[in-house]
């Protein structure tokens, strides 16, 4: 399947990306499942990962691969256990695309190491994913680049220089169509640490690539909020259900979120419009409920106008409120009854 990135701009509502990751909790028959949730609740895109243990780290017990952060999801954890525990069995991943392809989605994953690159070559990805902590392996960047499909990049922890140096690599290295993703690798993240004012500068920064979000946030509000900052792409982690557990679903959607995060990112990229003023089209046939000036009680012709027998009053028919104390002490040409407007012409 065929996919252009290109086609992506703030002329097009936002592409959604559901991430399954360790969602599947090992099962092939759940993992369908999410796939079919996903499609449902009006996700554009599946996201799996493309590794193994044994592609990521070492199987040794050293200080250096355990998590030894307290406030992790996963501290005093070994980072081969872990990692064995979230991959997505390779001979999983043909069905899993089938499914999301039938269903409309389109299907993609990332890739930890260039033996995963080669193998979803063989399955024909239309585009590819590269993780946070990747974006400062060159090597691997460029051998995804020179695939020629379009990539998509999650910035977590790069410095400026190092965005610069991955843009570079990429576009030398054959990418034509590149997806910068502002992301905050903490898990979850805080709305406080999120900092989405990064990606309308990152749009200046990086004029002809793409800029979206990879949110690790609760809930929906800061996917929303970067959609007026520019965001084209978003990705969140989607499970079916919190309560079942697994390595990411403490920070994962739900379906009903999924389908609210569709929801509203389209209403506020609808929302955004253009730069106007004055009344839109559809606002004209409000402007008769202005305020204007009106008779407000019975005036015979030769009487003064007063603030006694003349308003400001909805509508918006008479003559504007700005020109009520021009007309006050004006003498009446004719008579009036309560509720005419006043015009020009009676001047």
């Amino acid at each position: 399947m065929d996919f252009n990135l290109s086609l992506l701009n703030n002329s097009t509502r936002p592409f959604i990306i559901a991430e399954m990751s360790g969602n599947h909790n090992q099962s092939l028959e759940r993992a369908l499942k999410i796939v079919e949730a996903a499609a449902e609740m009006g996700a554009h895109a599946l996201k799996i990962q493309t590794y193994t243990a044994d592609t990521l780290t070492l199987d040794v017990d050293s200080p250096d691969f355990i998590i030894n952060d307290m406030e992790s999801l996963w501290k005093n954890k070994k980072l081969y256990d872990l990692y064995n525990e979230a991959y997505t069995p390779w001979e999983w991943h043909k069905p899993i695309f089938d499914r999301a392809k039938e269903l409309g989605m389109i299907a993609f994953s990332t890739p930890f190491d260039e033996t995963a690159v080669d193998f979803l070559e063989e399955l024909d990805v239309p585009l590819y994913k590269i993780a946070s902590f990747e974006n400062t392996d060159l090597p691997l960047i460029k051998k995804v680049a020179s695939t020629g499909k379009p990539m998509i990049v999650s910035t977590g922890m790069a410095t400026l220089a190092e965005l610069d140096e991955l843009v570079r690599t990429a576009k030398e290295a054959g990418c034509k169509d590149l997806v910068l993703l502002k992301c905050t690798s903490t898990y979850p993240a805080t709305p406080d640490n999120t900092n989405i004012l990064t990606i309308a500068h990152m749009k200046q920064l990086f004029e002809d690539v793409q800029i979206g979000l990879s949110d690790h946030t609760m809930g929906i509000g800061v996917s929303v909020s970067s959609v007026a900052l520019g965001a084209t792409v978003i990705e969140k982690h989607f499970t079916l259900d919190r309560a079942d557990g697994g390595v990411d679903a403490a920070f994962s959607m739900e379906p009903a979120e999924m389908k609210a995060l569709v929801e509203e990112t389209e209403r506020a990229w609808l929302a955004l419009g253009k730069v106007t003023y004055g009344p839109t089209v559809k606002e004209k046939k409000s402007l008769k409920f202005r305020r204007s000036i009106y008779v407000s009680k019975d005036i015979k012709a030769g009487e003064k106008f007063t603030t006694e027998n003349i308003k400001i009053v909805r509508p918006g028919y008479g003559l504007q409120p700005k020109y009520f104390n021009q007309v006050l002490n004006k003498k009446a040409r004719k008579d009036y009854i309560v509720g005419t407007p006043l015009k020009f012409e009676d001047l």
